[in-house]
């Protein structure tokens, strides 16, 4: 089969490499899938760079999530057959940068049947970050004022759109007046074009002075230190990723001045602490898909042999919504 592989770490476009490499067999507990669709995410590029809290040997596959198709069931496996549509995280370091992936059986959910193959693989990952940060860690309530970074992007797009799944009034902050469209034509209430606009002030006048009661902040460095300066009583920032490549160091005097929470999320440690609630909330996640409440924006769908520039353009920030690999 075809596979990308990364034989040395580097930026996406240069490190991964297309290869022919022989056809994975699934082991006890294993599903070999055949990849149909097989989302873009940041992580993919800090892997490749080698600056990811996982890192896997080399050569390996990129590509963190996908939806597939079953084609083989491993010994002992049950509850599953081929043909079945499926979504779920990669085995590193076998990623789903590749036409075909195996993957423990006990990850793998049935693909929602309102989403498409692309739409499918982004919704995984990016939905599930928004909807544990979002409840289960910010405690987003209805009406409350909820303050998305990067909002027109994989990730941001998610939390706007469950933000106002939830009831909250949603404020996305984006950069360039093309990111400015994508985010209202997601259902966000105001947005904030930060090339031209400070957003600090916006929220202050939007919220009447009171602030966000929840920031989702994928973004880090400049984005979080400025963030503090429109907290609400209360409020709570949720530390969801720094695609700055800047980590800030809160100050923990200004917490406790201004009574708002610092929230860190880790998404994956619910696959390893708590995998029922990554099933409710699979659950409530197609509900809503199927109510049409969210629905993954897919800007691009590319083939296998463009996957390595969709990961770098990823990374270089300059794509909205998701890239998709569909190999075809």
């Amino acid at each position: 089969m075809k596979a990308w592989r990364v034989h040395e770490n580097g930026e996406p476009r240069a490190a991964m490499r297309l290869d022919e490499v022989p056809d994975p067999q699934p082991g006890p507990g294993e599903l070999l899938l055949k990849v149909r669709a097989a989302n873009v995410n940041f992580p993919d590029a800090l892997l490749c760079r080698g600056h990811y809290q996982v890192r896997p040997p080399l050569p390996f596959t990129p590509g963190v999530e996908f939806c597939g198709e079953v084609v083989a069931v491993g010994e002992g496996v049950t509850g599953h057959a081929a043909g079945d549509r499926v979504v779920t995280p990669a085995a590193l370091p076998g990623g789903a940068f590749a036409e075909l992936a195996v993957v423990p059986a006990a990850g793998v959910l049935p693909a929602p049947p309102a989403l498409d193959d692309a739409e499918a693989a982004a919704l995984h990952i990016g939905y599930q970050t928004g909807w544990f940060g979002l409840h289960r860690r910010a405690g987003l309530s209805e009406g409350e004022t909820l303050l998305v970074h990067a909002a027109a992007g994989g990730v941001g797009s998610a939390a706007v759109q469950l933000g106002k799944a939830a009831g909250a009034t949603v404020i996305g902050v984006v950069g360039g007046p093309d990111k400015a469209k994508t985010a209202r034509e997601l259902g966000a209430d105001v947005v904030v074009d930060r090339t031209c606009e400070d957003f600090v002030a916006v929220v202050k006048e939007a919220t009447g002075g009171r602030g966000a009661d929840v920031v989702y902040d994928p973004v880090g460095g400049d984005a979080y230190t400025r963030s503090t300066k429109c907290i609400a009583f209360e409020g709570r920032i949720l530390v969801v990723g720094f695609t700055s490549g800047t980590i800030p160091s809160p100050g923990l005097n200004h917490a406790l001045v201004k009574n708002y929470s610092v929230v860190g999320l880790h998404w994956g440690l619910y696959n390893t602490h708590d995998p029922a609630a990554v099933r409710r909330c699979h659950d409530e996640l197609t509900r809503l898909a199927a109510e049409g409440a969210i629905r993954p924006l897919v800007s691009e769908r590319v083939p296998l042999e463009g996957a390595a520039d969709a990961v770098q353009r990823v990374a270089d920030g300059t794509t909205t919504g998701r890239l998709v690999v569909v190999p075809g």
